[in-house]
């Protein structure tokens, strides 16, 4: 398989434990689930209705609170964001309302009208979203018409441990529908191929790339 990224020959990785196979990149880091194990959309809808997030759960404001911490001096006008992926309960707006930002809200399941279409925004918000993502690349393009110049998507997605055997422990991937995973190196050069650079990531799980 070429890489769905930047289209060099990728490598299988074949999971003993659990069947499953990947592709990984050499060149750009990304890790893709083999589409025959893909979830159904009854089994992604099971799975979002089990994410019980909200403003009175403490340790999940305070890691949204962290993330908008994270980006927000990247942030040149801070009137209007696109939070992409809202999910059922969009506490990340809630949050920005309180600085005083104007927020619209899509989710594929939960808001799905399209309702940034005829809209610029001064930023745009991704949170655990790019993981379910079977072609990052035309999202982060979509994404690009919507931005004003110099404005930012800041994106929050767990970047994955380089080795296979390490992979193959890491928690993460065992989410039905997480099918896409990611290194810092991985949404650099997604970024480049789709008009943005990559300004600042915390090496961890967030990724803040500003439009050229």
């Amino acid at each position: 398989m070429r890489c769905k990224i930047c289209n060099f020959e990728t490598v299988l990785w074949k999971d003993p434990r659990y069947k499953h196979a990947y592709y990984t990149c050499p060149h750009c880091e990304g890790v893709f689930l083999d589409a025959q194990f893909y979830p159904s959309s009854e089994t992604e809808q099971n799975v979002y209705a089990n994410h019980h997030n909200s403003l009175e759960n403490e340790g999940y404001v305070r890691m949204l609170e962290n993330f908008i911490d994270f980006f927000w001096d990247t942030l040149h006008v801070k009137e209007s964001l696109l939070d992409f992926g809202s999910g059922p309960t969009p506490v990340l707006s809630e949050l920005l309302h309180r600085r005083n930002v104007r927020v619209d809200c899509y989710d594929k399941w939960y808001q799905p009208k399209k309702i940034y279409t005829d809209r610029i925004y001064d930023g745009i918000t991704s949170t655990e979203v790019f993981e379910h993502l079977d072609d990052p690349i035309a999202i982060l393009n979509e994404l690009n018409i919507h931005l004003h110049q110099g404005g930012i998507v800041a994106l929050m997605t767990l970047f994955h441990p380089k080795t296979q055997a390490d992979f193959f422990q890491w928690w993460y991937r065992r989410d039905p529908t997480h099918i896409t995973f990611y290194t810092p190196k991985t949404i650099g050069i997604m970024a480049e191929q789709c008009g943005f650079e990559m300004i600042k990531d915390d090496g961890r799980r967030i990724a803040v790339l500003r439009k050229r």
